[in-house]
């Protein structure tokens, strides 16, 4: 296996993970940060307050979004099964 592919697999595989996460987190970011906003100008200084609609929000991401997520992961893995003749070969 050549440095070159050995990096080309890296980075696919990155670039994936990449994707997952920011799809799952950046929403619940948005959220907080909003809830942020909301306890800033109310002056209301509850530490929970955030994490209810934070993981609410994750969780709607991932049971929306699991095909894409299922479908992503599957699609790499099937791609890593096809260069197994280029890696080992």
């Amino acid at each position: 296996m050549s440095p070159e592919m050995f990096l080309d697999i890296f980075q696919e595989a990155l670039k994936t993970i990449v994707i997952m996460v920011a799809f799952i987190i950046i929403p619940g970011l948005l959220v907080g940060l909003v809830v942020a906003v909301f306890q800033a100008a109310t002056s209301i200084n509850e530490q929970t307050l955030s994490f209810l609609p934070r993981l609410l929000v994750t969780l709607a991401v991932i049971g929306l979004g699991g095909h894409f997520l299922t479908e992503t992961v599957m699609d790499f893995t099937i791609e890593m099964f096809n260069r197994i003749p280029e890696v080992v070969g």
